[in-house]
């Protein structure tokens, strides 16, 4: 159990960490995310760090939690006949965020 809170806690601090980072970005020079881009709208060095240490962990969590609140739902999915809005709300979406999004773009 304290194995678990303390990761919670960690996880909190990350998020946390996150938003101060990007209400204290500048808008100066910058594509509206906080981060700077370079000419050709490439996201920056910064932009693909943060994405890659703490979005993309953050998004491996959601895809893992949004997984097994699907699976436990799911017995009350198949009485009500609706599996396709649960999947793609708990599952798709944040894999998609994850794994298939290019390093850097869509992190604000």
């Amino acid at each position: 159990m304290a194995i678990a809170s303390r990761s919670l806690s960690v996880l909190a601090g990350a998020v946390l960490s996150l938003a101060a980072a990007s209400a204290s970005a500048q808008s100066s020079g910058t594509n509206g995310s906080g981060y700077e881009v370079d000419n050709t709208g490439a996201p920056s060095g910064m932009a693909m760090a943060a994405d890659l240490l703490i979005a993309r962990p953050l998004g491996l969590a959601a895809t893992l939690l949004g997984t097994a609140v699907f699976v436990v739902s799911l017995p009350f999915q198949a009485l009500a006949g609706n599996f396709a809005d649960p999947a793609q709300s708990l599952v798709v979406e944040p894999a998609t965020f994850t794994f298939t999004r290019p390093l850097g773009q869509g992190v604000n």
